[in-house]
């Protein structure tokens, strides 16, 4: 008994250890999975002497890891970032991985000499890239860029794993089984089908269920985090018995899961991403625990050349034939092939060789480790000088001091968003407040005063606000822009311009808007003094059905001049009523209807 307290000492011991040397990467910008895993390495047996070489233990516990991480990663995609990405992002997840596989196998059969099937499976180890080591160096650089680009590579960073393993499990039973009648192309199919299909539907009908059930059975609050996780994990277990993937599942039905009302979302959040951390840190120590550097010698020099073709060549290739049809600008494609980086997923993949009894299985083991470091130190440090070279990065701009996301009785969608005012913000220079940005609370000197007491704001408060999270971007414009709002802003002031002297059945001719007991014949204009109350001002937002009006210019503090239209998520161009012609020759003044961004 007494190896445990030792055990116990050197487990938390690492951990804590490499918690506390995560401020070094934030500090200087470095890849914190490196980091993890030198950690690992210098503990184990060619470090301080600690011997771990159980690779079936190894396998399991990243196993657990990465569901929990695909989890949390699936729970914390929005359903705006699918629809943004969803094409692009998912051909990568799939058709970009086996290209890789593909590739990567080519020049490892004339690297290391293997055969075929041994060489494609050293491409399937080393075809997914790592969302975490992505996403903290773009984090820990300050690096802030455009959406589209960022939503592509979450998408596919988050979804390509469930892909890179069904091709390794692929690949180790071809092996394995020494060649079959089935030809390959036949099993492949097959297998993708019953891995890939099992898993989506499975991981659907999950995600459906465990917010039903978090939602219906009332707990102690503390217990639903655990239940939820549990019920992943369920998930995970019971999708891979019964032969499908379950890390897809796990993806799926956090996805779902996220994008529904839940109870206790924000809390919910707060504990996954405490556990990811955890199980991220877990996993890579363990993966740099197993490895034996002085095995690495032999096969330094081909790995490290494997990992510059990956890099230079069947990366860039894989994704400039996968986005080919999405017209992706060439700056944004650039970013895609060289953002590719190869992490914890890679080095849990080549232990399954190993576990698998696949002759020299060590190889693999090796060879992956080493490429992934070879990715870590070459792109790992240049992520930000590419995104700035590439023009990608959103130009900086002082956002919010805090965002906290609330769970609020009634399940609203709402975040506390707190700013400091600026000298040169708009707001600091004394441009009005729209009514949906008005704060609830003002600090200003270290006192809490209420914002109709406060006259003004002035530069150096701290301003509280309860906004719904579709608003943050245009709140930014308020509060964090060194200029007011531009009159060509399409997101603050809506992508149409039109004429507030039109009536309310224009709007309903055009949208199909149902009036209620508004009279069709008053003004727009007129629709919107009478809802703000006659106080209107700049930026102002009237809901009105499926579509927004916004004050743009107002005249002697009262009468709206100038109205723009934001198209509201419910707008529906098939619905009925949805009169195109009318709304050009209605409500666009001539000339100024401004394209969609």
């Amino acid at each position: 008994m007494d190896w445990i307290y030792p055990l116990i000492l050197i487990g938390a011991g690492l951990i804590a250890l490499s918690v506390f040397t995560s401020v070094i990467a934030f500090r200087f910008g470095a890849p914190l999975l490196l980091v993890f895993l030198c950690i690992g390495l210098i503990a184990g047996e060619d470090g301080l002497g600690f011997v771990f070489n159980d690779a079936d233990l190894a396998y399991l516990v990243g196993s657990l890891a990465l569901a929990v991480i695909l989890f949390d990663s699936g729970f914390g995609t929005p359903v705006q970032t699918l629809r943004r990405a969803a094409g692009p992002a998912i051909i990568l997840a799939t058709v970009g991985v086996l290209l890789t596989t593909l590739l990567v196998g080519v020049a490892a059969h004339f690297l290391f000499d293997l055969p075929w099937p041994y060489a494609f499976l050293m491409g399937a180890i080393v075809s997914s890239t790592d969302a975490a080591a992505v996403f903290f160096l773009l984090r820990a650089g300050g690096v802030k860029i455009y959406k589209r680009v960022r939503s592509v590579l979450e998408v596919e960073s988050g979804s390509n794993d469930p892909m890179a393993i069904f091709l390794t499990l692929f690949f180790i039973e071809l092996i394995l089984a020494g060649g079959t009648e089935m030809p390959w192309g036949l099993q492949f199919l097959l297998g993708f089908g019953q891995q890939m299909g099992l898993g989506l539907v499975m991981g659907l009908v999950a995600g459906f269920l465990i917010v039903e059930l978090v939602n219906r059975i009332q707990l102690e609050e503390a217990l639903y985090p655990i239940a939820v996780m549990a019920m992943a994990l369920c998930l995970f277990a019971a999708t891979g018995y019964l032969g499908g993937s379950g890390f897809l599942a796990v993806y799926v039905a956090g996805i779902v899961a996220g994008n529904r009302a839940i109870r206790g979302a924000a809390k919910l959040r707060q504990y996954q991403a405490g556990m990811t951390w955890l199980a991220q840190i877990i996993m890579f120590l363990v993966l740099g625990l197993i490895a034996t550097p002085s095995e690495f010698i032999p096969v330094a020099m081909p790995a490290i050349a494997l990992g510059l073709f990956l890099m230079l060549i069947a990366r860039p290739l894989a994704v400039w034939l996968c986005v080919l049809p999405f017209r992706l600008e060439r700056e944004a494609t650039t970013f895609l092939s060289w953002v590719g980086l190869r992490g914890a997923v890679s080095i849990l993949l080549g232990i399954l060789p190993i576990v698998a009894g696949v002759e020299n299985g060590q190889l693999f083991l090796n060879v992956a480790f080493i490429m992934v470091l070879t990715s870590l130190l070459i792109q790992g440090w240049t992520i930000r000088p590419a995104a700035r070279r590439l023009n990608l990065i959103v130009p900086e701009q002082l956002g919010p001091v805090e965002r906290v996301e609330l769970a609020l009785p009634g399940a609203p969608r709402h975040e506390l968003a707190v700013y400091r005012v600026t000298e040169d913000s708009p707001v600091g220079k004394g441009e009005p407040l729209p009514r949906w940005a008005r704060p609830s609370l003002v600090v200003r000197n270290e006192q809490t005063i209420r914002y109709q007491d406060a006259s003004h704001l002035q530069p150096g408060d701290y301003v509280y606000i309860f906004i719904p999270p579709d608003y943050l971007g245009l709140l930014d414009r308020v509060f964090a822009r060194p200029v007011p709002p531009s009159k060509d802003d399409q997101a603050f002031f809506g992508e149409l311009r039109i004429n507030p002297d039109q009536p309310l059945s224009a709007l309903q001719a055009a949208y199909g808007v149902d009036l209620g007991d508004l009279p069709p014949d008053e003004s727009i204009a007129e629709h919107m003094r009478r809802a703000l109350q006659g106080r209107p001002v700049v930026g102002d937002r009237v809901p009105l059905g499926p579509v927004e009006l916004i004050v743009r210019a107002v005249r002697d503090k009262r009468e709206v001049t100038d109205v723009g239209l934001a198209l509201g998520h419910q707008a529906d161009p098939e619905q009925p009523g949805h009169n195109l012609p009318r709304l050009l020759l209605d409500l666009l003044r001539p000339g100024r209807r401004s394209s969609r961004p």
